[in-house]
């Protein structure tokens, strides 16, 4: 079976995810803007872009056509009318991202269908967060699960080749597909938690005697580092947490005003309510 090689990326609905995208495409090294193509209905809003030097497209199968992979981050509402009132065609070529929120490959495929016969290309759901533009993201990424071998072969080249570009963009786990929504909630919701979070530190440091611009920095700078710890360590949290608390200090003091003001549960709440909401969305 041959290897689709990628070397063209459209990115469809290029909106502010699908522009972080873009950008974090170059940042890592791996294209040059003239290999990237955006393209939304109000390409006006593509101005900022205009000093990147991507390739900017009004007509939306013209710009798959050109792509290897078609990156579909249009919104959940503008599925149909998007097969349906363009006339879209994937060949067997080319490669299917979707980062819709709340679709399934199942709903991609069923729509693509009304407007075509048959779908000889694959399809994957990525989901990636903004820090996507910093090559920092937790990117999510799911295939179907296919009973015909052909297809499946297939579509576990095209992840390999969608998995190296997105492991330069951050982090790629690959799920099942049933925990991609609830992924987004924690990958992509949970980047405004951890932001809210910052805020929140960056608050207190200012009360205590910081400037805020000041107290933003070494509370950014702290979470980071936090991060790392558990990422470079593969420890849990709690352990690296005892490794700075000791008996009556001052961080045992600030934990347990934490546990009793609710931060644990807000959080895990906050989590658990995206992913509802997201639940809703079709």
């Amino acid at each position: 079976m041959k290897e689709n090689k990628i070397n063209k990326i459209s990115i469809i609905g290029a909106g502010r995810l699908g522009f972080s995208i873009a950008k974090g495409l170059i940042k890592s090294k791996q294209y040059q803007p003239s290999d990237i193509i955006l393209n939304r209905r109000n390409v006006e809003l593509l101005k900022e872009s205009n000093s990147f030097g991507f390739q900017i497209e009004a007509n939306q199968q013209s710009a798959i056509e050109k792509s290897d992979l078609i990156i579909l981050s249009i919104g959940p509402k503008d599925l149909k009318s998007f097969f349906k009132d363009n006339s879209i065609e994937i060949n067997s070529s080319q490669v299917l991202a979707s980062t819709i929120a709340g679709v399934s490959i199942h709903d991609i495929e069923k729509e693509y269908l009304i407007a075509n016969k048959s779908i000889e290309f694959s399809i994957f759901r990525v989901m990636p967060n903004i820090a996507v533009e910093l090559c920092e993201s937790m990117t999510c990424l799911s295939m179907k699960n296919s009973s015909d071998n052909n297809d499946y072969q297939r579509d576990l080249m095209n992840r390999k080749n969608v998995l190296n570009i997105f492991s330069k963009l951050g982090m790629v786990k690959v799920i099942e597909e049933e925990l991609i929504g609830a992924a987004t909630a924690l990958c992509g919701s949970g980047l405004a938690f951890f932001l809210r979070s910052i805020r929140a530190a960056a608050h207190g440091g200012t009360e205590i005697g910081f400037h805020a611009d000041e107290a933003l920095a070494l509370a950014a700078q702290t979470a980071k580092g936090a991060a790392s710890l558990v990422n470079d360590s593969n420890d849990h949290p709690e352990l690296q947490i005892d490794k700075v608390t000791t008996p009556k200090g001052i961080t045992i003091s600030g934990l347990n005003e934490m546990d009793h003001s609710g931060f644990s549960s807000a959080m895990i709440h906050a989590i658990v309510k995206s992913a509802e909401k997201l639940n809703k969305i079709k």
